[in-house]
Order: structure tokens, then C-alpha cells, then sequence
């Protein structure tokens, strides 16, 4: 019994399926909605933020902006190293003649000189020797009257005098302002002509004379001079002071 009825359970299950029509399911009601068929539960908690997302892609360029205002001016730089040099140009041509410059001043040479020779023989000692030939006297320093030369150029002078020895001894001074200088001596030798000569170099100040006279009594009164012999005297400025215009 319990045999057939199970054989008859397969046999409806396995013809079910070819002869009956399967009906569509039912549409189940939104549970969120008021007529949902069943109590909706409690709200859950908030989910956690998600993963940033990728960068999207770069957007177009947007239209060119105005022109801005001019910014203040920035402080200097630091200078440059030196270039290295260009090279030569052309030579350029002459420039114009420069104007005439004026006239300079010219340098005044002072002059002060004076030779000159004896006329006379035997001279009277103690007193300047007039030697009255005269060789140069341009500036006329030299006073043929008096025998003296007078200074008008205070400086450096040069004086010499050569004199011709006869018949007896010469002593001779040349004299500066009353006051003996230098000294010569010569003693004559007998049926002989002899030669005393002396020079010196003096500075004199304006107004200083200087002449040359015979020292002693009349024995040492030698000097001579005659047309073939001569007894010359002779000074000359070699430069002025400084200090002198």
C-alpha cells in the first residue's frame, strides 16, 4: 500500500511540470514605502568617507587678462666682469689747428761784466788802480774814474786780474768794501818781465765795490804796462740771486 502510494507521488510530480501553466511571482511592495507587508528596521550608522578620487583632467585656457601695472624698479646689480678688449678701430683724421696761445714771458738774462786794462805805469800804491782801457764795460758797472766796480746784481761773481811785473817787486790786494780779499805777490828777477795774476769768486750784495790796489811802500810799485805789454783786470755775474727781480 505504502508502495503505490509513493509510486503515485513521483508519477504526479514528474507530469506537473509539462501540463500546468507556472504562475508569475508576485511583485514584492518597496519596504520603504507605508504599505510595505512587513516593520522596517532602525536606521544604521553613517558609512565611512570614501577614497578621494583622481584628478580629472587639466581644463582649457582661459582668455588673456589685462595688462598689469608697471612694478617699482629693482636695486642695481652687481657689476660684470671686464669683457675682453674689441678690437682697434680705424685711425681717425687730424683734428684743426688750435688757437695762437698767448704770448709767454721770456726769460731776462742779467748781465753784469766788465775787462779792462792799464794805461799808466808805476800806479800810486794804497788807492785803487784806475785801469782806464777799456776792453768791455756795457752795463758800465765798472767806473774807469774811480778804478771800482759796483754792484747793481746782487749774486755770484767771478774777478781776475793778470799783471805784467817790471823793474821792481809787486805786492797787490783785491779789495771787497774797504777790506782785503786776496793777495798776490811777485818778486822781480833783474832784466826779466814777470807775471802776477790772481781771481776769486765773491758773492755781492747791490751796492758792494770791488777794485784792486798796490799794498806797501813804493818798492813793491811793479806794475807795468807799456804798447806791447799789459796788466788787465776783469770780473763778470755768473748768476743772480734768487730771491732778485
Amino acid at each position: 500500500m505504502r508502495d503505490s502510494a509513493g509510486f503515485l507521488l513521483c508519477s504526479l510530480l514528474l507530469v506537473a511540470p509539462c501540463c500546468t501553466e507556472v504562475a508569475a511571482p508576485d511583485p514584492q511592495p518597496d519596504p520603504k514605502t507605508p504599505c510595505a507587508n512587513w516593520m522596517g528596521g532602525a536606521p544604521g550608522y553613517p558609512g565611512h568617507n570614501g577614497l578621494p578620487g583622481r584628478d580629472g583632467k587639466d581644463g582649457k585656457d582661459g582668455l588673456k587678462g589685462e595688462k598689469g601695472e608697471q612694478g617699482l624698479q629693482g636695486s642695481k646689480g652687481d657689476q660684470g666682469e671686464k669683457g675682453t678688449p674689441g678690437p682697434e678701430g680705424p685711425r681717425g683724421f687730424s683734428g684743426y689747428p688750435g688757437l695762437k696761445g698767448d704770448k709767454g714771458e721770456g726769460a731776462y738774462v742779467y748781465r753784469s761784466a766788465f775787462s779792462v786794462g792799464l794805461t799808466e805805469r808805476a800806479p800810486h800804491p794804497n788807492v785803487p788802480i784806475r785801469f782806464s782801457k777799456i776792453f768791455y764795460n756795457e752795463q758800465n758797472h765798472y767806473d774807469a774814474s774811480t778804478g771800482k766796480f759796483l754792484c747793481s746784481i746782487p749774486g755770484m761773481y767771478y774777478f781776475a786780474y793778470h799783471l805784467t811785473v817790471y823793474m821792481s817787486d809787486v805786492k797787490v790786494s783785491l779789495y771787497k768794501k774797504d777790506k782785503a780779499v786776496i793777495f798776490t805777490y811777485d818778486q822781480f828777477q833783474t832784466n826779466n818781465v814777470d807775471q802776477a795774476s790772481g781771481s776769486v769768486l765773491l758773492h755781492l750784495s747791490s751796492g758792494d765795490e770791488v777794485w784792486l790796489q798796490v799794498y806797501g811802500e813804493g818798492d813793491n810799485n811793479g806794475v807795468y804796462a807799456d804798447n806791447i805789454n799789459d796788466s788787465t783786470f776783469m770780473g763778470f755775474l755768473l748768476y743772480p740771486d734768487l730771491d732778485f727781480h
